[in-house]
């Protein structure tokens, strides 16, 4: 399967001004291999981007920031699905973050925590206490496309780079089919 589609990725540690900035600097220290591909931010969404650019829906994994409350303590988790599945928020997100009501944190809220634009969150360069759950599928895949901190490029790395970032970590079942 050609992971990049149309699109000619390229060093990602060479071309720091197609990432965000706590992007770039985690790139610094991770994920040697990635690549970065610049695209038309007015094709960041999933769907959009696997058709204007032959990226295949298999190989795209969406990252979604989770915020979970108990007696007034907030967690926070990224969970990383593929594109064609949906994170189980309310049942073995919410479990794992010991909350009693888990959701997916609000847009405004993940861009300023974060420091990357919507539609471009990615699991590199999101605060260091934050785990990263990555489900089963993404973990078997070879290479992702993600997002890159911005609208206006892709990360492409391998599911070892993305499992090899600081408190990433393997969770079977995160993710189900979208029936």
């Amino acid at each position: 399967m050609n992971v990049f589609g149309r699109l000619a990725p390229l060093p990602a540690r060479e071309h720091p001004e197609l990432l965000a900035d706590p992007v770039a600097r985690a790139l610094s220290v991770s994920a040697p291999s990635a690549l970065v591909a610049a695209i038309d931010p007015a094709f960041a969404d999933t769907e959009a981007l696997c058709a204007k650019y032959g990226v295949p829906m298999e190989a795209s994994a969406n990252a979604v920031v989770v915020r979970g409350t108990r007696a007034g303590v907030e967690r926070h988790a990224v969970c990383m699905t593929l594109a064609h599945r949906r994170v189980d928020v309310n049942g073995l997100v919410r479990r794992r973050l010991e909350a009693r009501k888990a959701s997916f944190a609000p847009m405004d809220y993940a861009v300023e925590v974060t420091g990357m634009e919507y539609g471009g969150i990615t699991p590199v360069g999101v605060p260091a206490d934050w785990p990263i759950w990555v489900d089963g599928a993404v973990a078997d895949s070879d290479w992702l496309c993600i997002g890159s901190g911005i609208r206006g490029s892709k990360l492409f790395l391998s599911a070892a780079d993305l499992l090899a970032l600081p408190s990433a970590e393997r969770v079977e079942g995160l993710a189900r089919d979208i029936a």
